[in-house]
């Protein structure tokens, strides 16, 4: 079998894409989080603080320029993301272009 265009390195168009989409998917949960006296609200701020925490980590490592860390960072910080609005933990509507939100 025979590979195309496989990439071999993380470039800078391709970190900064990834910083945008996951700056916005952040701004997005950040507006579906459950009501404070809900039960999940705690969890959904558990849930952000390593959603941003690796989000922050990603924005230090790239500033040192070891991009492959800043990736897998930002990564993480995406299966988080991912992760709390599966489970339900952040309501975004139906956008299924930057979430996973099949049944």
């Amino acid at each position: 079998m025979m590979v195309r265009n496989v990439i071999k390195e993380i470039t800078e168009e391709k970190l900064e894409n990834y910083f945008k989409r996951t700056e916005e998917a952040i701004k997005i949960i950040k507006k579906g989080m459950p009501p404070k006296r809900s039960l999940l609200y705690d969890v959904a701020k558990d849930f952000l603080l390593m959603i941003e925490s690796y989000f922050e980590d990603a924005k230090a490592f790239k500033e040192r320029g070891d991009y492959v860390t800043a990736f897998a960072s930002l990564n993480y910080a995406y299966g988080w993301i991912d992760a709390g609005v599966r489970l339900g933990i952040f309501d975004v509507g139906d956008d299924d272009v930057r979430f996973t939100l099949a049944k």
